[in-house]
């Protein structure tokens, strides 16, 4: 892996309460996926916020500014 393309340190965790049967439900289809529950959140965050990303920049771009 370049320089260029390093991947970031991982030094956070996010803990969520989900229903048991749903964990479970998602665990038992990564690993049929050949994937890790794990990689699969970090890509939907990252999915998400690049989604989202546009709406916040352009809300803080419109937003008067404070004195």
């Amino acid at each position: 892996m370049s320089k260029k393309h390093k991947a970031k340190k991982k030094d956070s965790q996010l803990i969520i309460r989900i229903n048991t049967e749903e964990r479970e439900q998602f665990i038992n289809l990564c690993e049929h996926l050949d994937t890790s529950a794990a990689r699969e959140i970090r890509h939907f965050i990252r999915g998400f916020i690049k989604e989202h990303d546009t709406e916040t920049e352009s809300d803080e771009n419109t937003a008067p500014e404070s004195e």
